[in-house]
C-alpha cells in the first residue's frame, strides 16, 4: 500500500471515528434515557437519508473533471481541516473548554427527562426519534463527507468508505458493549491530528486543482503534513505562553476570538447546540 494510500485510510479512519462518538453520545443518551424503539427508528431514517446522499452525491462526483473536483474539494478541506485545528489549538493552549462527551451526555439526559412525551407519525417517542435523527444525521454527514471527497480525490473510493464504515462499526461496538459515552477516548489529539491532514490534504489537491505540479508528486504530502503539524503545534506553544504572561487569564481579545457565534436553543427544545455536535 502507498503512502497516500496509508494517509486516506487512517485520515478518514480517525476522522469518521470522531464524528461517530459524537453521535453515539446523542443516541446513547435519548435511548438509556426516553426509548430504544424510537430512537432506533430515528436512527434509521437518518441512515436511509445518508444513503441517498450518497447515492445521489457520489454518482455525481465522477463527471466532474479531476482538476475542478480537486480545486473546489481541495478548498473545501482546507477550510474545513482549519476549523478543526484551530478549536483543537484553542482547547489545548486552555482558550477553549475541551470537548466532554460526559458532560454533553448529561445535558442530553437531563434535557430528555425534562422533555413531555409526544406521539407523531406512528413513532411512540417523537422527542427521541428527532434528536436521534438530527444527531446521526449531521455526524453522518460529514462521515460521507470526508469518505466521498477523499475517495474520489484519490481515486480509491473503495478505501475511504472501508475506512468510513470500520470507523463507524468500531464505535458503534463499543459503545454498545459499554453503553456509555466514550468520555476517555482522546478526542482533542484525534481532532488535532485529522485538522493538520485534512488542511494538509486539501492544500495539496487545491493546488493541484489551479495548475501547481508539485515537486515529487505524492511524495509532497510528506513536507506539507509535518510543515503543517508544526505550525499547529507553535500556535499552541505560543498561546500557552501568552496564558503564562497573563496569569493564567485569558486575554479579552484572544477569549472573544476563541468563541464561536451560534444561536444555540433550551435544553428541553430538543434541538442540538451547534457545540454539541461540532467538531
Amino acid at each position: 500500500m502507498t503512502a497516500p494510500a496509508v494517509a486516506l485510510l487512517l485520515t478518514v479512519f480517525v476522522a469518521c471515528a470522531v464524528e461517530a462518538v459524537e453521535a453515539l453520545t446523542i443516541v446513547l443518551a435519548a435511548g438509556l434515557t426516553r426509548e430504544w424503539r424510537s430512537t432506533l427508528q430515528g436512527l434509521a431514517a437518518a441512515v436511509v437519508v445518508l444513503a441517498v446522499v450518497v447515492a445521489v452525491v457520489g454518482p455525481a462526483l465522477t463527471v466532474i473533471p479531476l482538476t475542478g473536483l480537486r480545486l473546489v474539494v481541495g478548498a473545501l478541506l482546507a477550510a474545513f481541516g482549519l476549523q478543526w485545528l484551530r478549536k483543537a489549538v484553542l482547547r489545548a493552549s486552555g482558550y477553549r473548554d475541551l470537548h466532554d462527551e460526559s458532560g454533553i451526555f448529561s445535558r442530553q439526559v437531563a434535557a430528555a427527562r425534562t422533555a413531555g412525551r409526544l406521539q407523531r407519525r406512528g413513532i411512540s417517542d417523537w422527542y427521541a426519534f428527532t434528536l436521534s435523527f438530527k444527531g446521526v444525521l449531521l455526524e453522518g454527514l460529514e462521515v460521507v463527507f470526508i469518505a466521498i471527497t477523499f475517495g474520489a480525490n484519490q481515486h480509491d473510493v473503495g478505501l475511504a468508505a472501508v475506512a468510513a464504515a470500520a470507523a463507524v462499526l468500531v464505535v458503534a461496538a463499543v459503545g454498545v458493549a459499554v453503553r456509555a459515552p466514550l468520555a476517555r477516548v482522546p478526542e482533542n489529539a484525534m481532532k488535532f491530528a485529522v485538522g493538520v491532514m485534512l488542511t494538509s490534504f486539501g492544500i495539496f489537491w487545491g493546488a493541484e486543482g489551479a495548475g501547481v505540479a508539485w515537486p515529487g508528486g505524492d511524495a509532497a504530502l510528506l513536507v506539507i503534513v509535518p510543515l503543517m503539524l508544526v505550525t499547529g503545534l507553535g500556535y499552541t506553544a505560543l498561546l500557552r505562553r501568552a496564558r503564562a504572561a497573563a496569569g493564567g487569564r485569558v486575554p479579552a481579545v484572544l477569549a472573544a476570538a476563541s468563541q464561536t457565534p451560534h444561536s444555540g436553543s433550551s435544553p428541553g427544545s430538543g434541538q442540538l447546540r451547534p457545540e454539541d455536535g461540532a467538531a
